[in-house]
């Protein structure tokens, strides 16, 4: 039996590159308005998984937290413990504090922005709600 996450060969075997069908699950799950069950999660996901393949991954995201299940019928609905941004957010959070030098990550990161992105990191360090304008057009 293989492991639904395992590494994408080289070749185009079809299966997904390790964390990827992780990824796949939540961005499902965020697009959602409710709860979902593992076949209404297996429904929206690209490609010819199989169920358990699908449950197997709730299951494991459901173990490292970030993932609330409720009662449903026979099974399950899930729901993502945080939203998009607060998983990224805190993925990028981790990636920094594993870093030995702070000042060049951050440097490069902001160096690699975007002008765009880079003018929003301004207007957020300097506190102004840049929903505001975004809501008005401006962005």
């Amino acid at each position: 039996m293989s492991d639904p996450t395992d590494e994408e060969t080289p070749g185009g075997s079809g299966r997904r590159a390790r964390g990827a069908l992780e990824s796949d699950v939540l961005a499902a799950l965020w697009a959602a308005d409710a709860p979902l069950t593992a076949r209404q999660v297996l429904e929206r996901l690209p490609g010819d998984l199989a169920y358990t393949t699908v449950l197997t991954i709730l299951s494991r995201l459901h173990d490292k937290g970030m993932l609330v299940r409720n009662r449903k019928g026979r099974g399950y609905a899930y729901t993502p413990v945080r939203d998009e941004a607060s998983h990224t957010a805190r993925q990028m959070r981790s990636l920094l504090e594993e870093g030995s030098d702070r000042e060049a990550v951050l440097t490069r990161f902001v160096s690699e922005l975007s002008a765009q992105d880079e003018q929003l990191l301004h207007q957020l360090l300097s506190g102004q709600d840049t929903r505001d304008e975004r809501s008005d057009g401006n962005r």
